[in-house]
């Protein structure tokens, strides 16, 4: 295959999958619009509040083993 013709058929099917690309994402943003989707902020915020309840419970010094 001449190099000419295998440049012309790489640059068609950068564009078709260029093209796929973009209408999955415009498929995807249809079937779940960004103000419905909130369950990242969610984990986010409970993941760092265990942290700091971990981090709480590892510091906190231990009363029953100061008493004899």
């Amino acid at each position: 295959m001449r190099p000419e013709s295998h440049l012309a058929l790489h640059h068609a099917r950068a564009a078709e999958l260029r093209a796929e690309a973009d209408a999955y994402r415009l498929a995807a943003a249809a079937r779940h619009p960004r103000h419905l989707r909130r369950p990242r902020d969610l984990r986010t915020r409970l993941g760092w509040a265990l942290v700091e309840v971990g981090l709480r419970l590892a510091a906190t010094p231990k009363a029953a083993s100061a008493i004899p």
